[in-house]
This record gives C-alpha cells, structure tokens and sequence, in this order.
C-alpha cells in the first residue's frame, strides 16, 4: 500500500468463516484496518415471495446466530472481532464509510440470485458516491466460476451429468488460502455491537427434539469438527455412499450441508481433506461420493447464474405451462404431516421438529407434494425456504425444479412411488415409527399402508383411520404393486440393508485419473 492509512470493510454473508477467506485474506494483505461485518439484514426477516410464509424459521436463525457468535470468537483470537449492525448492508455500510472516513475498499464475495445482486448493486453505488473501491471475489462453490469449461455462463449444460463429466475431465479446484494467524485490528474507535437474541426478532428458540437427526451448532468450530469426526475419527467417510440414504441418526450423512449454507466450512477445505483422506487412508467410492454431492451444489448454483429469476417462475426453466394447483387445505395436509401416507408424514413432522430432513425425504416428500397433489411446488420451495436449518437458495429452488420436471432432471415425469420408497428405505418401519407415534402399534412394513388392513389389524395396533390418524389425502394406482409386501420380497429388496447399487458411472474414470496422476 502507499503511505496513506486506509480501512477496509469486510462484508460477510454467506462467509461465515476465518479458514480459506478470500475476502479477509486481501483486506490483510491490502489495508491497514480491517473491519469484518455481519449484518442483520432485516429483509431477510419478512415473508416469502408467493406465500407469505416467514422466510427464515427459528432452526434457521439460531443456527445462524451461533455461526455470528462462533465467528466473532474466533476473530477475537486473532486480534480482531466480527462486527455486528441489524440493517440493510448498503446502508451500514454508508454510515461506516461516513463514520470512519478512512475507508479506501469495501470487500465481499459474489452471490448468485436476485435479492443477493440487488445488495450488491446498492454497495456498489454507495462506493461510487463516496470514491471508495469495492473488491469482489468468487468464492462459494468448489470449482471456481472463472475455471468452468463453459464460458460464457450460457453454455452451462442442461444436464448434470454432462456439466460433472467436463469438469472431472478438465478442470482444476484452487487450493485453499492460508490465513495469518493474527488479522489487522480494526479502525480506532468502532464498536464492535451487539449480536441479537432470538426474541430480537420475535421467535422463540426451539426445543431441541432428542429424535433429531442434526444436534449441531451452528459456527466454524463446530463445522471443522464434525470433519474431523466424520473422516478421521470415526472413518465414517469410508461408507459414505452406502449409508447415505438412511433416515435415523447422525452419522448415516456428512451433514456438512447447513455449515455450507452459511460458508463456515469451505467445499475447497472438504475437497482437500478428501484428498488427505484418500492418500493417508483410502480411496473407494464413498470418498468420491462426497465429491459427486459437493459438485451438485455447485451446479445448482450455476444453474442460478445461468437463468436469473426464471429459478423462481412457476413455469422453471423449461417453461412449462402446468395447470399446478393452489389448494392449501391440501398444502396444510401436507406440511403438518398429516396426509395419511406415514412415509411422507414422518418425513414432514421431523422437518418441523428440527428444521431438517434427509436428502432421501427430500426427495420423496417433493415428488408427493408435486407429482401425487399436484400443488404448486413454490408453495413448498417456500416451505422449505422457512424451515430448513441448511437453506440455501439455489440448492432449494434447484431442487425444487428438479422435482417438479421443470428443471434439470434429464427424465421426463420422474415421479417416486411412496410406498415403495417406504419399503426400500424403511423396510421395517422403524423411522415411521419414530415420527408418527400414533402408528407404533402396526408392526413391520405394514406400518406403511395402514389403510390397507383389516379392521381387526386396525383395532389390534390401537389405530382407528379418520380420527387417531388420517385417512390418505390421496391413493397413487401404482401403489397397489407394494400392499401386503415385505422388504425382500420385491425384486429388488433394499429395505434392511441400505439401498441398492447401481452403475456409477464416473467414478471408474475418477479412479483412473487418480491412477495416472500418482
């Protein structure tokens, strides 16, 4: 730098982290203050776009509140601190130009949606204002936006397979950045602020259910031990693609997904580890797995860039005209968990206790809500936008798409059977169980299909439809295939030992090249 003093501004929003920051990493090598900054942008606090529902839920924001708590933490450590200020960050960040005047550059990571890059635009006409400089860098996904074998973004492919292919052909991750140990100290006189509770924003902090599946806190701590427990102390990696279907418990899933939502861990880190982990212990396809999921996120995100808005247009990325339906008695069935089909339902009432669900719930309880109901799927795009712990926009209205055939999904009308599913994931029922106590009395898979039984099955397990537990909202014919089945008794049994395995192709040529390279 020159002789004069200067300041930089460092806005953190889905960065929530002092390991593998661009944005930190240049405000240290470039000015002689740094000011780290979270805001609490209060338009993140109002109600989603179509229907109305508040668009962050309390799972949600506690665990982003421990992320905020965690960070500042850390920076303390390291002789600096997180500031923290409840407002737009255009504006926060023209007060503090004004308030400081000594700020030469205002620093931040991209995003890649509307309400993101109108921030953006607002920042950048705040600095022009004032002739401050504004820095931005890329730094959200795995493989950097500049290294993509599309360009421009236009090119991206339509379809997965074809868009993970030419990057595992051709293109390279960056390597992570170190960071100084002790960052620049903040500019004379700030305070740092104060970080909100829960009641600031009108929400009280949920009880943690002892059944939940994700027990976490939010932060880059936690996030950083969870690696370390997940593939080195427990080698839970190792099994990763054979296990990550499963509905129960902690460890059937990396449960990396809401740390990288708010950027406590970075993919180029878990990368990295992998890599460790493959030459120090082994390579098989659970390790490549993590890597096949990690790429999926970064596809959606530049999904994101590619079409703009048209993520969120009911009629997606492919334009269709479908005739969705609007019934939110129905919608109401749906996100109580009260449809009357326990697989969904199980799935639907843990996201409400915990503000999570499995990818395979996921998944199940989206083609249900599109393909069985027929309701629009932004209502539960939004739904999940409220809830889930690891909302992250273009991963959720990606998914969503995909779901509802007008996204990404290369196969016309994919439509999942439910109770198929059941028997495949949860051939004994014990997940169904687990959720829907009002079933336990129905032993094994029939838990599955309680309107199927006899009256005197019924009575026996305590279960009267209609009034301890719902008749189903819907009856899909493809259904009646699986009635009376037990796991095992299908052509393809999955139920009691994880699900099947199918070709994969990719991790063959993953393997290969590894080969190569050594």
């Amino acid at each position: 730098m020159s002789g004069t003093v200067g300041t930089a501004i460092c806005l953190l929003r889905c960065d929530l982290r002092a390991h593998d920051n661009q944005v930190l990493h240049w405000a240290q090598h470039n000015a002689d203050f740094v000011v780290p900054l979270y805001c609490f942008d209060p338009r993140h606090y109002l109600d989603t776009h179509c229907y109305n529902w508040p668009k962050t839920g309390p799972h949600r924001l506690r665990f982003l509140l421990e992320s905020v708590k965690d960070l500042r933490e850390t920076l303390k450590k390291k002789g600096s601190t997180l500031v923290v200020r409840k407002g737009k960050p255009e504006d926060v960040v023209c007060d503090l130009i004004t308030q400081l005047g000594s700020v030469t550059a205002v620093v931040f990571h991209e995003e890649a949606t509307q309400e993101e890059l109108d921030v953006e635009k607002g920042l950048c006409q705040v600095c022009r204002q004032h002739g401050v400089k504004v820095q931005t860098f890329w730094g959200s996904t795995l493989y950097h936006r500049d290294d993509l074998p599309f360009r421009p973004i236009d090119r991206l492919p339509d379809v997965y397979t074809h868009f993970r292919k030419a990057l595992e052909s051709g293109a390279r991750v960056r390597p992570t950045l170190r960071m100084a140990d002790q960052l620049k100290p903040l500019a004379p006189g700030l305070q740092e602020g104060t970080i909100p509770t829960m009641e600031d924003f009108g929400q009280k902090d949920p009880v943690t259910d002892p059944r939940t599946a994700f027990p976490c806190s939010g932060g880059e701590t936690q996030a950083l031990m969870r690696l370390q427990y997940y593939f080195w102390d427990t080698n839970l990696v190792a099994s990763y693609k054979e296990t990550r279907n499963g509905l129960v418990g902690m460890d059937y899933s990396t449960k990396f997904a809401p740390w990288l939502a708010l950027g406590c861990i970075s993919p180029r880190y878990i990368y990295e580890q992998i890599q460790k982990y493959e030459r120090e212990r082994t390579a098989n396809q659970s390790t490549y797995w993590v890597l096949f999921e990690l790429l999926w996120r970064d596809y959606f995100r530049f999904v994101a860039l590619k079409y703009g808005r048209r993520i969120f247009s009911i009629r997606g990325l492919q334009s269709k005209e479908i005739p969705w339906k609007k019934d939110l008695q129905l919608f109401s069935c749906w996100k109580e968990g009260k449809t009357g089909v326990p697989f969904v339902d199980a799935n639907m009432r843990e996201l409400s206790a915990t503000g999570f669900m499995s990818n395979r719930g996921r998944q199940n309880v989206a083609s249900f809500l599109t393909k069985d109901l027929g309701l629009d799927w932004r209502m539960g795009a939004e739904w999940f936008e409220y809830l889930l712990v690891d909302y992250d926009v273009c991963s959720n209205y990606g998914n969503w798409l995909y779901s509802a055939g007008i996204g990404n999904d290369p196969r016309e009308n994919r439509k999942f059977n439910m109770i198929k599913q059941g028997l495949d994931y949860d051939g004994n029922g014990d997940y169904v169980r687990l959720w829907v106590p009002e079933l336990q009395g129905i032993k094994g898979a029939d838990i599955h299909t309680p309107w199927a039984l006899s009256s005197a099955a019924l009575s026996q397990a305590g279960v009267t439809l209609g009034e301890t537990y719902p008749q189903p909202v819907v009856t899909a014919p493809e259904w009646s295939r699986h009635i009376h089945q037990r796991p095992g008794g299908s052509p393809h049994p999955r139920g009691r030992r994880g699900p099947a395995q199918h070709k994969d192709r990719g991790i063959d040529f993953y393997f290969s090249r590894k080969k190569d390279a050594c």
